[in-house]
């Protein structure tokens, strides 16, 4: 996510999505400089085989699993509570 935004200046949005990475985003904001060969060969899956969620709000990037439990429902496991106790 960090090389897309050097490269384009802004990270991908919501809508986009981690796609994004793998594709390149035929919707606004179109990507000036997304490289060639993209930024992933596939998108990433979560340990349970679920694609991983991803949120933009103003550059704010949450990304995260809904957990074992595979929706949303309060196990989301997210890159804002990684370092909570269980």
């Amino acid at each position: 996510l960090d090389l897309y935004k050097l490269d384009n200046g802004f990270y991908p949005s919501t809508d986009q999505g981690l796609q994004a990475l793998v594709t390149k985003p035929t919707t606004p904001p179109a990507p000036r400089n997304w490289k060639s060969d993209g930024y992933l060969q596939e998108t990433p899956v979560d340990p349970w085989g679920e694609a991983y969620q991803y949120l933009n709000d103003d550059d704010k990037l949450r990304i995260y699993s809904f957990g074992p439990k595979g929706k949303d429902g309060g196990s989301e496991i997210g890159n804002w509570n990684m370092n909570e106790a269980e």
